[in-house]
């Protein structure tokens, strides 16, 4: 149980360990103004068994019962204050760490990583911690302290019910630790469980077109059923397996309370005890068995805040590119070498799977090399620190995403500060300030990913504006009018033609329009370059291209005849 507040505290950064600490203090304060009922109570039984309750007795009981109303009231204000504000900003700072974390995670680590579980950690974990475990943690720690602070104060009254609290804490704690064992091996199973379930309900959405166009909504409607009911079966057996052992724990307790009762009773009754230690140590009695059931109730979600701390430290752990180097398992890309002169056009070429994309990932630097090195100016990019090299670089890809924000928003992306003028000054060398205009709100208009009111081409186009407010001197074009209807494949071009002047572009291409005016056309096949020269040269050669150019020839002058 100690291990894992410890952990906690140190998951939650110094600035907010200092809050959490300062609320312990806190609560062992409040500990103290709450232990004052005690006195407050053998006041006035003192009073009633001397037979003589006087003013005085009054007004001291109610001092003292005052005394105890407001201090703990008012310091379990601030003790909640400094909780929540740790537990939050704690949660903020990290979700934040996390994202930057994974700017310079190798690209790999998102193919062995599904979507849903990186967005179960930002999402459920986070939410656990912040929600959860800052309660259960200062809860249980209040606890513990409450009834080690009430076992101090009965030492004075007598120390034979002291020791029997005493006995009793230490076999809560012995039946705690049956418990806490329990819920270990069940917290990994029920985030694993949460992470599957956001990871079916992602894919079921995103896959939606696709579901009701082949008619899989039954297969897949059984893969998410699936996962809800695993999700509700493991938490079934959490509360089946857990609420037992919270009973027994329970149960020591108030057994605890009743021994506590029973001993001064029978200690009064032999003559041992005075009357007002007797009912001193009775009141005493109560209160410590609501400490206890506090601490005891909450402290079985400790292993899941254990889990989540675990889960969100798996993805801060994980190596960033800067300090690995190393993130290709096999060779996709083996024993290439090229130059590509600034301001040049670079096309390239070669079958699916001939490892095109992944030479753009590499000289991108979204994967590292293994051996050998990739240079920017003369430079290694390793050289650069990740933020300086992707300010380099500018990107247009085949399939565009487009954030859930205004048109305007979606430009400026790469510069937020950007002016509207500046926005609609690219929009307009991206061909795409007129279909802008049209849309309901023009610039303020908000879209997002999957947005059915732009086209591919003009999804395309709003990408390349971005890419233009960039001004990067290299850009990388994957395919950017594979998917483009003829009607906008001019407008796009256009776009392409203002967005690359002057500048060196690196593309994957398999249209001919395509890699006609490129300076050099690298053939990519079976990780490496078997073919590198212009356009004509190529064509002058027997091999890849040539026959690559003749079968693309032959498809287009294919014709339907009715």
């Amino acid at each position: 149980m100690v291990k894992i507040i410890q952990r906690f505290f140190a998951f939650c950064g110094e600035e907010n360990r200092r809050k959490f600490r300062a609320s312990i203090l806190l609560g062992v304060l409040q500990a103290i103004f709450e232990a004052l009922k005690i006195p407050a109570i053998a006041c006035m039984v003192r009073a009633l068994l001397r037979g003589n309750v006087e003013m005085k007795d009054i007004l001291l009981s109610l001092g003292i019962m005052l005394l105890s109303i407001l201090g703990s009231g008012l310091i379990k204000a601030r003790s909640t204050m400094l909780q929540t504000e740790a537990g939050y900003d704690t949660c903020a700072k990290k979700r934040v760490e996390i994202a930057e974390h994974m700017r310079y995670l190798p690209m790999g680590y998102f193919n062995e990583n599904s979507l849903g579980q990186i967005t179960s950690v930002t999402t459920n974990v986070m939410e656990n911690l912040e929600n959860v475990a800052t309660r259960v943690v200062m809860l249980v720690c209040e606890g513990l302290l409450t009834t080690s602070l009430i076992i101090v104060m009965l030492l004075f009254f007598d120390w034979r019910i002291a020791l029997v609290l005493l006995g009793g804490f230490a076999l809560f704690l012995l039946a705690n630790r049956f418990l806490q064992r329990a819920a270990g091996g069940l917290a990994p199973r029920k985030i694993e469980a949460d992470e599957k379930l956001v990871e079916k309900v992602l894919e079921y959405l995103q896959g939606m077109a696709e579901v009701k166009a082949y008619h899989l909504t039954g297969a897949k409607s059984r893969e998410l059923n699936d996962a809800i009911a695993e999700n509700v079966k493991i938490n079934t057996d959490m509360e089946m397996t857990l609420i037992p052992r919270m009973t027994a724990q329970s149960f020591l307790a108030k057994l605890t309370g009743v021994a506590m009762v029973g001993f001064s009773c029978a200690f009064y009754c032999a003559g041992s005890m005075d009357a007002l230690t007797a009912v001193v140590m009775v009141i005493s009695a109560f209160i410590v068995y609501a400490s206890l059931e506090t601490a005891g109730n909450y402290s079985a979600l400790l292993r899941v805040v254990e889990v989540s701390v675990n889960r969100a430290q798996e993805i801060l752990d994980t190596p960033q590119m800067d300090i690995t180097g190393k993130t290709i398992k096999r060779k996709v890309i083996d024993g290439v070498s090229l130059q590509i002169p600034e301001k040049t056009t670079t096309a390239i070429v070669g079958p699916s799977g001939g490892g095109k994309t992944t030479l753009v990932n590499l000289l991108a630097r979204f994967w590292d090399v293994d051996a050998g090195s990739v240079s920017l100016g003369g430079r290694n990019v390793k050289d650069y620190d990740m933020d300086s090299l992707m300010a380099n670089f500018s990107f247009v890809f085949q399939n565009v995403y487009l954030f859930h924000d205004t048109i305007a928003n979606n430009i400026r992306f790469g510069q937020p500060e950007a002016s509207l003028d500046a926005v609609i000054a690219a929009a307009k060398k991206a061909c795409c300030h007129d279909f802008i205009l049209a849309l309901p709100e023009g610039y303020d208009t908000v879209i997002g990913e999957g947005v059915a009111s732009l086209s591919g081409g003009e999804k395309q186009r709003i990408s390349i504006a971005r890419a233009m407010m960039k001004d990067a001197p290299v850009i990388f074009l994957d395919e950017a009018t594979a998917n483009v209807d003829p009607e906008n494949e001019n407008e796009l071009m256009r776009a392409i033609h203002a967005l690359t002047t002057e500048k060196t572009v690196i593309m994957i291409a398999h249209r001919l329009k395509t890699v006609e005016h490129a300076d050099q056309i690298l053939v990519i096949d079976h990780g490496k370059i078997v073919q590198q020269g212009t356009l004509e040269s190529l064509m002058t050669e027997e091999g890849l291209y040539k026959t690559f150019i003749g079968e693309r020839r032959e498809a287009a002058s294919w014709k339907v005849r009715t």
